[in-house]
C-alpha cells in the first residue's frame, strides 16, 4: 500500500495550551480517514498541518513526491464577483468540462438548483458552500481533505457526496481526510477513525459505529477513563449495534468484550413510561392540523396538510430546502396562519422551539453562565420511573459538558456551541410539553451530541424535529414524514424512503442535468412489472395504506383514553399499554409489508 503522507513528532502550541505533544501518523493510499473529538482539542489544526495549511511548531510533514492535496476549509474563500462556471470549471469552452463524466456527477449532484452563470455575491451561504465543495471536487486531487463539508447540505445531498467519495478512487487508491460532526457519514464514507484528545491522536479501525465499540471496550480496560464518556458510549453502543448490526459487524477486531458490557443495557428509552407522562402533561389534544394550504402571495407552500399530533409523539421532518419545513413548524407553534384549514391546540399545550438563531440568548449576553441558570428552576428531573434522578442547574450544566471555569464566563464569550447547548437548557428549564428542534445539531461535536441524544431520551413530551444529521435525526425520533410536492408524507421506512421518493421525483433540470424520465419501455412498467402485476401491487399498496391509517387511528385513539384513565390503576394501565403495544407490532408488519410491495414498484 503505497504511503501518501506522513507526520512526525508534530507539536502545536497555542497562546492559552498545548494543543498536540509529539503526535506521529501516516495516510496510506486506500485510507478513508474520519476525524473526531471535542470541539477545540484540535481536529482541524490536526489536518490543516497535515495539508500544509498549518506549520506546527515542531516536528514535520513529509509529502511523497507528486501527490497532490485538496482542501476544503470551514472559511468562506470564494471571491463575490466570480461567476459560479468559472469557479467550478474555469474559463474554458462548456465542451471540455461537459465530457468529463466525474465533473458531470458534480456538478449535477451539489449545483442543480443554483444558477450557473449567476455571481457568488448573489447567492446564499448554504448555496456558496456548494459551489466551494464542487470546485474542490471537479479537479484531481490524490488526497482530500474536509472540514466540515456536510454543513449547509441537506439529506440528499449529504447522501450523493457519501457516494461520490467512496467510488471517487478505485480500493486502494487515493487518500481521504474529513472532520465532520455527521456520524451516519462517517460510518457510511470511512474505513479509520482518528480521535483526537488530550494532545494526542488515537487510532480506530472502521467508520463511527466500530469506532464506538472500540472506545467502549478501551474504557472497560482502562479503569482511569471518566465514567460519564463510558456510560454515554455504552448507551450509543447498545442503540448502534440494535439499529445497525451491519455497520459493527465489519472492523477486523475482537467484540466480545464490547457486547458483553451491553448484554443486559436497556432500550435507550421507556417509552411506556414516557407515553403515560406525556398523557398526563398534555391531556388528549396536542396539535391538529385539518386540510391546512399555505401561500405567500401565488407561491403555494403547503397543500391539504392533515397532521393529528399525538401526546409523546417523536417525529423528524424531512425536506429539501425550501420545501415548507419552518412553515410547518410554524403552523405548529402558531406564528404562522394558514391560508386555508385550521390548526386546533390543546388547552395546556405550551410550545418551545429551539431555533438556528439564538434569539433567547440575546438578554443574557453579558450574564455569566451560573447567574442565567440561577434565575430559572432549582431543580430538573432526569430519568423516568425508579431512575428518575433531581438534578440541580448546576449538574445539569456539567452534565452538558460545562466545566466549573466555564459557569463564570459571560455567555457572549461562548463558543458557539456552548451557546447552543445553553439555549437548549434554557428552554428545557421552562418547562415545554412541546418541543420543537429545528436544525439542533449545529456547532455540536460528536460526544456532546450524544450528551443531549442521552438528554432527549428522558424529556416526556411532544417532540418534532428538523434536521439534516440523519443520526441524529433518526436516533430521537420514532417516525419521520416527508415535505414532497408541498404536502405532508408519512415515511414508514423513514429516511431511505424519502430519498427513494426523490429519487422518483423529475430532475430540476441544472448544467449538464437531464430532465426525468417518463414513460415505459413496451408493455412493461416500473420495476419490470408487466401491466397487470402493476395494477395488482398498486391495489394492494393501497390497501396496505388503508389498513395502517385505520391502525393509526386506533392507536391514537387508545393513546388519547389513557388521560382518563386512573392514573393509580398501573395494573389497568399496564393492560392498555399492552394492547398498544400490540396494535404498533401489526402496524409494524404491515410497513414491513408496504416497504416491500413499495420495492416492486
Amino acid at each position: 500500500m503505497a504511503h501518501l503522507l506522513g507526520a512526525e513528532a508534530l507539536h502545536l502550541d497555542f497562546p492559552t495550551k498545548t494543543v498536540f505533544d509529539s503526535v506521529s501518523l501516516g495516510i496510506n493510499a486506500g485510507d478513508r480517514i474520519g476525524i473526531v473529538g471535542r470541539n477545540g482539542d484540535g481536529k482541524s489544526s490536526l489536518m490543516a498541518m497535515l495539508a500544509g495549511r498549518l506549520v506546527p511548531h515542531s516536528g514535520r510533514v513529509t509529502v511523497r513526491g507528486g501527490v497532490t492535496i485538496g482542501v476544503l476549509d470551514q472559511a468562506d474563500t470564494l471571491d463575490h464577483d466570480d461567476i459560479v462556471s468559472a469557479a467550478v470549471v474555469g474559463d474554458g469552452p462548456e465542451h471540455e468540462w461537459a465530457r468529463d463524466a466525474k465533473v458531470r456527477d458534480v456538478v449535477n449532484g451539489l449545483l442543480s438548483d443554483v444558477p450557473w452563470d449567476g455571481r457568488l455575491g448573489t447567492l446564499s451561504g448554504g448555496q456558496r458552500r456548494r459551489v466551494a465543495l464542487a470546485r474542490l471536487l471537479a479537479g484531481d486531487h490524490d488526497v482530500l481533505a474536509l472540514d466540515e463539508p456536510t454543513n449547509h447540505l441537506d439529506v440528499e445531498a449529504i447522501t450523493w457526496l457519501a457516494e461520490h467519495l467512496k467510488r471517487r478512487w478505485s480500493a486502494g487508491a487515493g487518500g481521504l481526510m474529513v472532520v465532520t460532526h455527521d456520524r451516519w457519514f462517517l460510518d457510511e464514507v470511512c474505513t479509520l477513525t482518528w480521535e483526537v484528545h488530550d494532545r494526542i491522536v488515537e487510532p480506530f479501525e472502521g467508520g463511527y459505529a466500530a469506532y464506538i465499540l472500540q472506545r467502549v471496550e478501551r474504557d472497560r480496560q482502562a479503569a482511569s477513563i471518566e465514567a460519564k464518556r463510558q456510560n454515554l458510549a455504552r448507551k450509543e453502543l447498545a442503540w448502534l449495534r440494535r439499529g445497525a448490526p451491519a455497520r459493527t459487524a465489519k472492523p477486523k477486531f475482537r467484540i466480545d468484550a464490547a457486547n458483553a458490557l451491553i448484554e443486559n443495557e436497556p432500550e435507550v428509552r421507556d417509552a411506556t413510561t414516557l407515553q403515560s407522562l406525556a398523557v398526563s402533561r398534555l391531556g388528549k389534544d396536542v396539535v391538529d392540523i385539518l386540510d391546512v394550504d399555505v401561500s405567500y402571495g401565488d407561491h403555494q407552500v403547503l397543500s391539504e396538510v392533515v397532521w393529528r399530533i399525538a401526546p409523546g409523539e417523536r417525529t423528524g421532518i424531512l425536506g429539501v430546502n425550501g420545501a415548507g419545513k419552518s412553515t410547518l413548524l410554524g403552523l405548529i407553534d402558531g406564528t404562522v396562519t394558514p391560508t386555508a384549514g385550521r390548526v386546533k391546540r390543546g388547552k395546556t399545550v405550551k410550545v418551545a422551539t429551539l431555533t438556528q438563531r439564538m434569539d433567547e440568548l440575546d438578554e443574557h449576553l453579558e450574564d455569566p453562565v451560573r447567574t442565567v441558570i440561577s434565575r430559572l428552576r432549582t431543580s430538573y428531573t432526569i430519568g423516568t420511573g425508579s431512575k428518575a434522578a433531581e438534578l440541580t442547574p448546576g449538574q445539569l450544566l456539567e452534565r452538558m459538558g460545562f466545566s466549573a471555569v466555564q459557569l463564570s464566563t459571560p455567555v457572549k464569550d461562548l463558543s458557539g456551541g456552548q451557546q447552543r447547548r445553553l439555549q437548549l437548557l434554557l428552554i428545557l428549564l421552562d418547562q415545554p410539553n412541546v418541543l420543537i428542534l429545528d436544525e439542533p445539531t449545529n456547532d455540536l461535536d460528536t460526544d456532546m451530541l450524544a450528551a443531549i441524544e442521552d438528554l432527549l431520551d428522558s424529556w416526556a413530551g411532544t417532540l418534532i424535529v428538523v434536521s439534516h444529521d440523519r443520526y441524529f435525526l433518526e436516533r430521537v425520533t420514532d417516525q419521520q414524514y416527508g415535505i414532497l410536492d408541498r404536502r405532508l408524507r408519512h415515511l414508514p421506512g423513514g429516511v431511505d424512503e424519502y430519498l427513494r421518493l426523490r429519487r422518483a421525483q423529475p430532475s430540476t433540470g441544472g448544467p449538464g442535468r437531464s430532465g426525468g424520465q417518463s414513460g415505459s419501455d413496451g408493455g412493461v412498467s416500473a420495476g419490470g412489472l408487466s401491466g397487470a402485476e402493476l395494477r395488482a401491487a398498486q391495489k394492494k399498496l393501497t390497501s396496505l395504506e388503508r389498513r395502517m391509517d385505520k391502525l393509526s387511528s386506533q392507536i391514537e385513539r387508545r393513546r388519547t383514553a389513557l388521560a382518563d384513565h386512573d392514573q393509580t390503576d398501573f395494573a389497568g394501565l399496564a393492560q392498555e399499554m399492552d394492547g398498544i403495544r400490540a396494535l404498533e407490532s401489526e402496524q409494524e408488519s404491515l410497513e414491513e409489508e408496504w416497504l416491500e410491495v413499495s420495492e416492486h414498484l
